[in-house]
């Protein structure tokens, strides 16, 4: 009998999925940290929202790439999820037109810094191909 799949290791595999298997590296640095909040992390978003049938991985990256453009100062969770966006699906030039749509809402500074993190992901993305 195969043991019942936990909140932890659902949310975990989302995780995966959007960001691939170098998560787990990050998620040891988080754990050692603060065990608590790395928990918090996966399972509440990753298990219990990002899973919900309303929407695909794909348009749920599309929205947070937009909502970290317009807050401006989470640089490095931008990176992470541009990165996700791209393993889901996304496009370079679908990133960019989700950054410059927010340029509206957010402002131009914000907007600028996006497109320097997504520029810098973009440039690992080329990178690995070569």
């Amino acid at each position: 009998m195969q043991p019942e799949e936990t909140r932890y290791d659902r949310g975990l595999a989302t995780m995966r999925k959007m960001f691939g298997p170098g998560i787990d590296s990050a998620l040891k640095s988080l754990e050692a940290a603060s065990p608590d909040l790395a928990r918090c992390l996966v399972e509440f978003p990753f298990a219990d929202v990002y899973t919900r049938p309303g929407l695909d991985l794909k348009t749920r990256e599309m929205l947070t790439v937009a909502a970290l453009t317009v807050l401006g100062y989470p640089q490095a969770e931008l990176k992470d999820h541009i990165r996700g966006a791209l393993n889901v699906g996304c496009t370079p030039d679908q990133i960019l037109e989700i950054i410059l749509q927010m340029a509206v809402y957010a402002g131009f500074p914000a907007a600028l810094e996006a497109v320097k993190t997504a520029a810098s992901v973009f440039g690992e993305s080329a990178e690995a191909k070569n």
